[in-house]
């Protein structure tokens, strides 16, 4: 089955840019198109995207509260992944914050474009790991860090396992690096995202940021 995509962006040119690299590709397939946040709940209810590519800043909804409206309405909710004219914008760390899975450039190449698409339905390693870091040293310290991840009751091999998640390692990589079976990886994540309360790595690595667990810089 394709990846199937929703763009969201108030300018059609870049909506348009967008749909002709994405459908040229076999495995992915553009099912709709919002020029604002405000239009995307009813869409994705419809559709059923497995990704929402959706720009950051619109005039009546950004980027931001449209992510939250998704994940805290839609059952099921699609990954989401912010796209942004700079990446060290505070408006792309928020959205990570509130729930985006992954960003990308509207400068990106075109395969850079389908990879991201790809690597964020898949969800088995973290986007721009580099750049979720530096934007985590930029921001993440305006929030109180408390001990790192109090009561989350990680093991320690789940620890080892979430500081190589911040690396962006997947879960193949990371199981050659322990010298482990990737099923044996797969149980790890998952119990770390149940521990944090996180939806996905993204929102487990920024947590670990946050709380101090990582050093971001």
């Amino acid at each position: 089955m394709p990846v199937t995509v929703l763009l969201v962006d108030d300018e059609p040119l870049v909506r348009a840019g967008l749909r002709a690299v994405l459908e040229a590709q076999p495995d992915i397939e553009v099912v709709g198109e919002a020029a604002d946040g405000a239009a995307v709940i009813p869409l994705v209810r419809r559709l059923r995207p497995d990704v929402v590519a959706m720009d950051v800043r619109m005039p009546l909804m950004d980027g931001i509260e449209a992510t939250r409206a998704v994940l805290r309405t839609v059952d099921e909710p699609p990954k989401i992944l912010v796209v942004t004219t700079f990446e060290d914008d505070e408006f792309v760390y928020e959205a990570l914050r509130a729930g985006a899975d992954g960003f990308l450039l509207k400068r990106s190449r075109p395969a850079e474009i389908v990879h991201a698409v790809r690597l964020v339905a898949d969800g088995e390693s973290l986007l721009f790991p580099a750049s979720v870091r530096r934007l985590a040293a930029r921001y993440g310290d305006r929030r109180p860090a408390g001990p790192p991840l109090a009561g989350a009751g990680l093991t320690e091999r789940e620890a080892e396992v979430l500081r190589l998640m911040a690396r962006g390692l997947s879960n193949a990589e990371i199981a050659a690096g322990l010298v482990v079976g990737t099923e044996t990886v797969k149980s790890h994540v998952s119990a770390v995202l149940a521990k944090l309360g996180a939806r996905d790595r993204t929102q487990a690595v920024i947590a670990a940021y946050e709380s101090g667990f990582v050093a971001p810089g």
